[in-house]
């Protein structure tokens, strides 16, 4: 009876303890994402968004769809960094993260806010849609690619930094116009 009443006690023990593991922070996320891309030779593609956010959420269905998953799993090691929670969630959120969509020219976009990188670090490009002679710190955030114009951006952004084909492109199309309605 002893030994079961310790073993509980220990089982507790270490589901409290394991509850209070501190979340990751934006630079411990950022360095194993950058260790398997370049162990896959993919991209990273970082997404900051907040467990309220309704279009967040739309942007991972789209993404891990099953008519599209795979082209986004073969090409990029997808990483979330928690951002803008609500009072009582802001111990999900990343330490840094905020600082790095600030670095980026994301202050002042809404969520999601994704970026794209090389294995090596290097931004490759951002959710921004830019008109002709904007700045990088100027643009609209596409957000959850949802409307015509956002969607197109998001395809000329996956165009230019995988290797994705004009079909695997057109499902991916396909699916992220469902995000409209």
């Amino acid at each position: 009876m002893k030994q079961l009443l310790f073993s509980l006690i220990l089982l507790m023990l270490g589901s409290t303890l394991k509850a209070q593991e501190p979340v990751p922070s934006a630079n411990e996320i950022l360095k194993e994402a950058y260790i398997l891309a370049k162990k896959e030779n993919k991209k990273v593609f970082v997404m900051f968004h907040a467990s309220w956010c309704g279009w967040c959420h739309k942007m991972d269905k789209s993404m891990n769809d099953e008519t599209c998953k795979q082209f986004f799993d073969d090409n990029f090691v997808i990483r979330h960094l928690v951002v803008n929670e609500s009072p009582d969630k802001k111990n999900l959120e990343n330490a840094g993260a905020e600082e790095l969509k600030t670095k980026y020219n994301g202050q002042n976009q809404g969520i999601p806010f994704w970026l794209i990188f090389d294995k090596n670090g290097n931004l490759l490009s951002d959710s921004k849609m830019r008109k002709a002679g904007q700045t990088e710190k100027e643009g609209d955030n596409s957000g959850c690619p949802a409307s015509e114009n956002e969607v197109s951006f998001f395809i000329s952004v996956l165009k230019k930094v995988t290797t994705l084909n004009e079909q695997q492109l057109a499902i991916i199309t396909k699916r992220f116009r469902m995000n409209e309605n």
